[in-house]
């Protein structure tokens, strides 16, 4: 049976000190295995065939019957490494927090620790009546993240 550990330490070799990196893999009970990649520039089809190509060439088909998948990290599917928030600057976020709860807003700042959300909110004017447009950020740690996932515009 071929386990997770071995295909990330042979996708890891493969994709070291690149602009590649793995961000998630399954393997089924049929040695079904599905890796997920992204980039700090994308992903290509010919970036997935390399990697693909790498595993493939490590793993033994005598020892073991496998299918192998592998593509990009997908644009609906949640954010799970700081190196990504990195590329999706100026993008809408919409988190859902551990403690409950939900962020929506611009992606403007992202380090190893955290990141900064702008968004826009209408709260009462100062002086007289009605309500003003306000921008505000807040900044949030991965930690505190549960799920994050970009808003994609149509």
């Amino acid at each position: 049976m071929i386990s997770k550990e071995q295909i990330v330490k042979l996708a890891e070799a493969h994709l070291a000190g690149g602009k590649l990196y793995l961000t998630g893999i399954r393997i089924g009970a049929d040695n079904h295995i599905n890796i997920f990649i992204d980039g700090d520039e994308g992903v290509t089809i010919q970036d997935c065939v390399s990697l693909s190509r790498a595993i493939e060439g490590q793993l033994d088909r005598e020892k073991d019957d496998f299918a192998l998948d592998v593509s990009s990290h997908g644009a609906t599917s949640p954010l799970v490494m700081p190196r990504q928030y990195k590329k999706h600057l100026g993008r809408e976020l919409e988190i859902k927090l551990n403690a409950g709860g939900k962020l929506e807003g611009t992606l403007v700042e992202a380090d190893n620790d955290r990141i900064r959300l702008e968004f826009q909110v209408r709260e009462n004017k100062p002086i007289g009546k009605g309500k003003i447009t306000v921008t505000k950020d807040q900044v949030v740690t991965y930690q505190e993240i549960k799920e994050s996932k970009i808003k994609l515009k149509y």
